[in-house]
Formats: structure tokens, sequence, C-alpha cells
């Protein structure tokens, strides 16, 4: 599979964990227009804010990975990927919880977004600083985008896992409640599966048994 295609469909995938995590902010946005076309405006930049934000930690991500790909680290890198990847999912799915650490973590952004809001900085702008909420389904993406190889291929990769998010979160934002709790909580509980596919695709993947497209041979190095 293509890993543009991958990152899509995690994005797509993820974005009902996204749902439940950045949705009730989304909802809360006030637009303050009145017709239909400028509330779906107001509502699509918020959406490309967090894009925005993606593809700039893309960026850096990809620029991160490729210099260790000059190094000969991409088999290394895929195989931690994976097996974080597999950690995540096996956390998910013993349902572990960190509170106290998840309010720690998010603590500083609340208050930028709360200044964000009093100063009514506008959806673009808090859609881009939302982008950058601690949140685990964004850091499996970046994990993606890691194992690219190249600053342009990470940012790529994170824009198709942004674009991939962005029908769901629109449609709930456009749409409130047409998605109730018990079909998120159900979508939630398939999220740790996808997952654990994930990680054992990297893991395979790092092994580099010259399987077409599931364990490719190693590819030519990029670095910007």
């Amino acid at each position: 599979m293509n890993q543009y295609y991958l990152a899509f469909l995690i994005g797509l995938l993820g974005s009902v964990h996204c749902l439940g995590m950045c949705g009730p902010l989304a909802l809360a946005l006030p637009s303050g227009k009145s017709t239909w076309l400028g509330v779906f405006f107001d509502k699509f930049s918020y959406q490309i804010g967090r894009v925005i934000s993606y593809a700039l930690l893309g960026l850096l991500t990809g620029l991160i990975g490729g210099r260790l790909w000059m190094n000969g680290m991409q088999q290394t890198i895929s195989l931690i990927c994976g097996f974080l990847i597999l950690l995540a999912a096996i956390y998910q799915l013993g349902k572990f919880n960190f509170p106290v650490l998840q309010q720690s973590l998010l603590l500083p952004f609340n208050k930028l977004l709360g200044f964000a809001f009093k100063k009514k900085a506008g959806h673009l702008v808090i859609g881009i600083l939302n982008g950058l909420l601690p949140c685990g389904m964004v850091y499996m993406a970046l994990a993606g985008a890691l194992n690219t190889g190249s600053m342009q291929s990470g940012m790529i990769y994170m824009i198709c896992y942004g674009l991939g998010t962005l029908p769901l979160m629109l449609f709930a934002a456009m749409a409130a409640g047409k998605l109730n709790q018990s079909f998120r909580r159900k979508m939630n509980k398939a999220v740790p599966y996808f997952l654990l596919l994930l990680g054992v695709w990297f893991i395979l993947r790092g092994l580099e048994l010259h399987i077409p497209y599931l364990s490719p041979a190693p590819q030519g190095i990029t670095v910007c």
C-alpha cells in the first residue's frame, strides 16, 4: 500500500478518536455567521488549521527521519515505530489510563487555547493550535512520517493524515448530534485493533523481507 494512502486511512479510521478528544472544542466554536455557507467556511477553516499544524510537524519529523536514514537507520526506525505502536494498542486494549499525566500535558495547551478564545483569534488560528495538542493518534501518524525518509515526504504524509480526519470532523461540526456517544464508543473499540495491524506492518517493513508492498527491499535515500 502506498504510504500516503496509508496515512489517509490512519486519519480516516482515527478520526473517531479525534472526534471524542477534539470534537467538543470544534462544536463549541461559535461561527458568528448567519448563512449556512458562512458557517461552513468557519468550520472548514478550523479543520484546515489542524492540517497546517500536521504539515509542519510532518516537515520537522521528516527532516529528523531523513537524517537518521542517512546513517543507515531506516530499518531500526521502522522496527522501533512498530513496537511503539503495538505498545500503544496493548495499552488501549488494556484500558490503561493516566489522567494526571494527561492533564499535565494538556494544561499549557488549554491555557493557550483559552487565550485564543478570549482574543477571538479566529477559526483558522484555533485550528492550528488544536493541531498541536498532545494526541496518541497524531503520534502514531508522526511515527509513519518519521519513516518516510525526507522532509517533503514527511510533510505530505501528515497532510494526507489530516485530510483523512477531515470528513468526519467536518461532518460532526456541521451536524452536531448525528454521531451519538454509543457509535463513538463502538468505533473507538476498533481503533486498537487497527493499531495492532499497523504496528505489525511497520515491523515487517523494518525486517525487509523483500515482500512487495508489505515488506519491501530498502529504497534510495532522499533527505530533502
